[in-house]
């Protein structure tokens, strides 16, 4: 394939995903704004604030699974430009929602047309490149993507303060067009025969995170039992289904079993822990949208400038010891938070420990999805992709769903320490996974020699 198709292909699959992870995280400093204008005071806000943001994660990490399916049997350019044109359209009635309950029936409908953009994009980079050139694909990928759920909060901070939260959504559309131009040019993959849609699946696994993530936010236990139930029923399906939407033999791939479990506590912690710091700031620290915004660009910066390096490094060396060491490393930036106070003096309280924390990020995010789709064959790249995503936004929904419980309902200095702690853990948790579960290839091999590891 020609360079210059090749970098075509990388820039379609970077603003694609990009557009996905960006709306994850730029709605969290207009949280304030929306609660105060569509939801109530007290615990009412706050639970509105919560349903914004895992309702369109409810939607994504249930679908997410069943779209790395379609992009394999329908063509990856197909289906990436039906998530571009629905996730437009989901974006416009976000803007324009009058009610909370509209604003969050349409973050769903945004999460389904959002879950078809990430697989097919990071399969057309496993299709396209290969050995070292795929690692740095990766990295830049990586850099680009995972810099969405840092940039998020200093995007929508300006336009919440200078004009208005709905056009956090607004934005979207330039970037979607931009893309869809770009994708006319994409040479289109080829459809695979045979296979058909898990429905039973996709509808187990939806209605199984809606109940049980709807029982967290709203402390009913009798909900939260009925969605592990129907996701107990979700798996027992999949090991029956002729043509699963989640292909259990996946994971007994070594690395991508183990890093998918670290995935868990990794992705979990950034999800609630960028949550929670933006509330923190604007609520108790009385920082304007755009200051918290601002305030965590460093991390961002980190991402910009090592990620394609340490995606590199992890293709030649292997990844195991960055999965390892980069999560203990933002695990400590967390750590270094605790001396926030209510003040949240930038310079000696806030950077010191964003700074820490986007380092062990940078080492961390490219590694781990190299290690993960290097695990398994090729064709296989696009429904690998959905579940390793689809497991980050599960992890990060199922987290942020436990923010009541773990802040109490109110938040301060000392639950906003507790929120830390519990950030750090589960970052900690991911290192220790990684150290215990990841298996470098032999010096030499390809990354895809990974693929006969057995857990």
């Amino acid at each position: 394939m020609p360079a210059g198709t090749r970098r075509r292909v990388l820039v379609v699959a970077i603003l694609a995903s990009f557009v996905s992870f960006l709306d994850g995280t730029v709605v969290n400093v207009a949280l304030p704004a929306i609660a105060d204008e569509l939801g109530g005071p007290g615990a009412a806000g706050l639970a509105l604030q919560q349903w914004v943001v895992d309702a369109y994660l409810i939607t994504l990490g249930s679908f997410i699974l069943v779209a790395g399916s379609l992009s394999d049997v329908y063509g990856r350019r197909r289906v990436l430009a039906i998530g571009l044109g629905g996730f437009a359209l989901a974006s416009v009635l976000c803007a324009l929602a009058p009610t909370g309950p509209v604003l969050v029936l349409a973050r769903a409908l945004q999460g389904v047309a959002g879950a078809l953009l990430v697989p097919s994009s990071l399969a057309l980079i496993i299709s396209t490149f290969e050995g070292e050139a795929q690692g740095r694909a990766i990295g830049r990928w990586t850099a680009w993507t995972g810099t969405a759920m840092i940039v998020g909060p200093f995007i929508g901070g300006g336009l919440v303060d200078l004009i208005s939260w709905r056009w956090v959504f607004w934005i979207n559309l330039p970037v979607v067009i931009l893309t869809l131009a770009m994708l006319r040019d994409v040479p289109a993959s080829d459809a695979r025969t045979g296979r058909h849609i898990d429905v039973p699946g996709a509808t187990l696994a939806a209605v199984g995170l809606a109940a049980t993530v709807f029982g967290l936010i709203e402390a009913m236990w009798w909900m939260i039992a009925a969605g592990v139930a129907l996701l107990a029923a979700f798996l027992w399906w999949e090991r029956r289904s002729p043509d699963p939407m989640l292909p259990l033999h996946l994971f007994a791939a070594r690395n991508f079993a183990w890093g998918n479990l670290a995935t868990v506590g990794v992705y979990g912690a950034l999800a609630f822990g960028g949550f929670i710091l933006t509330l923190f700031l604007q609520q108790v620290a009385g920082y304007s949208a755009t200051a918290a915004g601002v305030a965590q660009l460093p991390a961002t910066l980190a991402m910009l400038t090592l990620s394609t390096w340490f995606g590199t490094l992890a293709a030649r060396h292997g990844a195991r010891w960055f999965m390892t060491v980069g999560p203990v490393v933002s695990g400590t930036g967390y750590l270094l938070m605790l001396s926030i106070d209510a003040d949240a003096t930038y310079v000696a309280q806030v950077l010191p420990g964003l700074l820490v924390f986007g380092l062990g990020l940078a080492i961390t995010v490219a590694p781990l999805t190299a290690a993960i789709l290097g695990a398994v064959p090729a064709d296989d790249a696009g429904i690998a992709s959905a579940v390793n995503n689809a497991v980050a936004r599960v992890a990060g929904l199922v987290v942020i769903a436990l923010a009541g419980v773990i802040t109490g309902g109110v938040l301060d200095v000392l639950t906003f320490h507790r929120a830390l702690l519990v950030t750090a853990a589960l970052l900690v948790a991911g290192g220790v996974v990684s150290m215990l579960g990841i298996r470098d290839p032999n010096p030499g091999t390809r990354s895809t020699s990974t693929v006969t590891e057995t857990a």
